[in-house]
């Protein structure tokens, strides 16, 4: 297993989770209506509120990626939830494959709540952003879009991070507006390379 290695939540959590994520699409690639984990038993950071988001991915190239922005749900319900989406119910791919699930990479990706921020215009924006380290969300009159601090890998530069990022959410490159929202995240990342077998090991 070659995971990333984080210092917020303990090593024993971010293994559960990893297994956790692989198990949920195990399981329904298997045709087995297994339910969310119980959370009661867990450890207490399991149990906590948190957003998530669950990426897949084959030889380099993106495969399924879903997660929540606000945390609603017990950490350990909401990877497990994004990762049966990620792998079946992403708009952008067809449901994933068990051929496929052999080759898929995993990573889960945790999010810090999120930071509101103000800015009078792109460059005030830009000036409040670490590049590598935050996740950046734009709203504006019910548009959304988001990305996560991996985007950087892609996208160095942080102007094009900001423009590719209006493109997603349908506007145009160039677009501001002064009732823009805008937050900032950061994420604690963890991955395998062979979910499927780390989906033999319970959690």
């Amino acid at each position: 297993m070659a995971a990333t290695p984080s210092t917020r939540l303990e090593p024993a959590s971010r293994d559960w989770l990893l297994r956790t994520a692989a198990i949920a699409i195990e399981s329904s690639l298997a045709g087995a209506s297994t339910a969310p984990p119980e959370v009661s038993r867990l450890l207490p950071e399991l149990q906590e509120l948190r957003a998530s988001f669950v990426t897949l991915t084959i030889t380099g190239d993106l495969r399924g990626c879903c997660g929540t922005l606000e945390p609603r749900l017990p950490l350990a319900v909401d990877v497990w939830t994004n990762a049966r989406s990620s792998a079946f119910r992403d708009p952008r791919f067809l449901p994933l494959g068990r051929h496929e699930w052999r080759r898929t990479r995993l990573e889960v990706a945790v999010l810090t709540p999120p930071e509101r921020l103000t800015a009078e215009d792109e460059t005030g924006l830009l000036a409040q952003l670490v590049p590598g380290e935050h996740g950046l969300v734009l709203a504006w009159r019910g548009s959304r879009a988001t990305f996560l601090p991996k985007v950087w890998e892609q996208l160095p530069d942080p102007r094009d991070f900001l423009r590719h990022l209006k493109l997603k959410a349908g506007w145009n490159p160039a677009f501001w507006a002064t009732d823009i929202e805008i937050w900032r995240y950061r994420t604690e990342v963890m991955a395998v390379d062979s979910p499927a077998q780390l989906a033999a090991v319970p959690p």
